[in-house]
């Protein structure tokens, strides 16, 4: 008789995840995508209304959500709440902003917006989430939102490919440390998805045409597209995968 393998679950019952930037886009879907699979989900976002708009939509759908208001590039106030809240087994590390200006015209406050959410603040927010999992002592896996744009350059995005480069930097010196206590640390990198952060881009018919030929696929992506990649990272489907990137390119960087 033959000893067949079984395919490791995806499902995350008894899992608490902390997902960041969670009012819309693929926050939301990434937080709808974890709370589908078992996961009670904390959803953070400044804006408090909108997040709980968001948390009480996922709840109505029959799953578990809270939503906190948090800025978290105010360090004081996202260690409390972090602590408050947690400790977490999952986080969906998704906060994030552009702004596309051309390199000769970036301004040192264009820079630091950029750099101080998509890189300081996530590193502080992933650094806050390992503390306590390192206490709680059951592992857990930290997914940073990371972008194509880590991989490769970009027309008027040098600041914004430089946060998503060093993301990716983070993501693999940060796994080799935490790997000690079972906690495993990726990146998924969406191309460009229809969300109401890159609805500009989408309104301009020759940047449409530049991204479906860039695109291999043939289209632009979806937040449908990234939602099944956070599951299988935050899953016990991806146990031995840390230090790595998801690439949802649709082939874009395959060149």
């Amino acid at each position: 008789m033959t000893d067949l393998p079984r395919t490791p679950t995806f499902q995350l019952n008894g899992k608490k995840a902390l997902v960041t930037g969670a009012s819309r886009g693929i926050g939301l879907g990434g937080a709808m995508a974890l709370a589908e699979h078992g996961a009670h989900v904390v959803m953070a976002a400044r804006n408090a209304e909108e997040i709980g708009l968001a948390a009480q939509a996922i709840r109505d759908a029959g799953y578990k959500a809270d939503g906190i208001a948090l800025d978290v590039a105010d360090r004081e106030s996202m260690i409390s709440s972090i602590r408050q809240h947690g400790p977490f087994d999952i986080l969906f590390n998704n906060a994030g902003t552009n702004d596309p200006t051309p390199f000769v015209d970036v301004t040192p406050e264009n820079f630091d917006k950029i750099m101080d959410l998509n890189l300081r603040s996530a590193f502080f927010v992933a650094q806050e989430v390992a503390k306590g999992m390192i206490e709680a002592g059951n592992g857990g896996s930290i997914i940073h939102t990371s972008s194509q744009m880590g991989h490769v350059g970009g027309i008027d995005r040098a600041v914004y490919c430089g946060s998503k480069f060093g993301i990716e930097g983070v993501t693999k010196a940060s796994a080799i440390e935490l790997a000690a206590h079972k906690i495993r640390v990726n990146t998924i990198c969406p191309t460009f998805i229809r969300t109401p952060m890159t609805a500009s881009t989408f309104e301009n018919p020759e940047r449409v045409a530049w991204l479906e030929e860039k695109i291999k696929l043939g289209r632009v992506g979806e937040i449908e597209d990234v939602m099944g990649a956070v599951v299988f990272l935050a899953s016990d489907a991806s146990a031995l995968v840390t230090g790595t990137s998801l690439l949802i390119d649709g082939g874009w960087t395959a060149d």
